[in-house]
């Protein structure tokens, strides 16, 4: 499956400054720029996958013998262009400088292209699971799922020592919104066995 991380990713940096002074951006205004890219991201994500064409895009297991790599290909090229917006208007914002190599790390591109490519001229599902670019893929989420338990651990951290005590909406608010750009709760279990069929076993 291809989880909202995937479209967008990127807030979760900012839990490590608090404000930032100057005539840089501040956080909450960082903050609120972020959101409405995201916001925008997720709503074209979320209509692609409630979509026939976007179907495939959620599909496990036996649920893959009902699509074609072929079809994958069509709806992760869709994926590709909310993702190819997303980073654009990402790349207008002046992040505040105690956060910019984040910045940069968070809205990076992800080989969605890629595993569409390859998706295009597989012979079937075993053939595309076996490739470099899903190799590549899954472990992109393998990533993501080290990147939310790093933020729940940090997050976790600042609770027990009282950081942030001056600013309400941290940390609480910190988790959901972290949550809506990487879409931790939206990871497989099992990313080794994403769009993996079930007659092939993980090596």
């Amino acid at each position: 499956m291809v989880p909202r991380r995937f479209v967008l990713v990127g807030v979760g940096l900012m839990l490590t400054v608090a404000a930032c002074g100057g005539g840089e951006m501040t956080l909450n205004e960082y903050v609120e720029r972020v959101e409405a890219i995201l916001d925008r991201g997720m709503q074209q994500y979320m209509e692609l996958v409630a979509s026939p064409q976007g179907e495939v895009l959620v599909a496990e297991g036996e649920r893959l013998a009902d699509f074609t790599p072929r079809q994958l290909q069509a709806a992760l090229e869709q994926v590709v262009e909310i993702q190819a917006e997303a980073l654009g208007a990402a790349s207008a914002i002046e992040p505040p400088e105690l956060i910019a190599d984040l910045h940069e790390l968070f809205f990076r591109e992800l080989p969605i292209a890629e595993l569409a490519a390859r998706a295009g001229t597989a012979t079937d599902w075993e053939d595309l699971s076996d490739s470099p670019e899903m190799a590549a893929y899954r472990a992109g989420l393998v990533g993501d799922k080290q990147v939310c338990a790093d933020f729940q651990a940090k997050l976790d951290a600042t609770e027990e020592r009282g950081d942030f005590a001056d600013t309400p909406w941290i940390p609480s608010d910190m988790k959901e919104i972290v949550d809506a750009a990487i879409g931790c709760s939206d990871l497989p279990k099992h990313p080794e066995d994403s769009y993996r069929p079930p007659t092939t076993t993980v090596p």
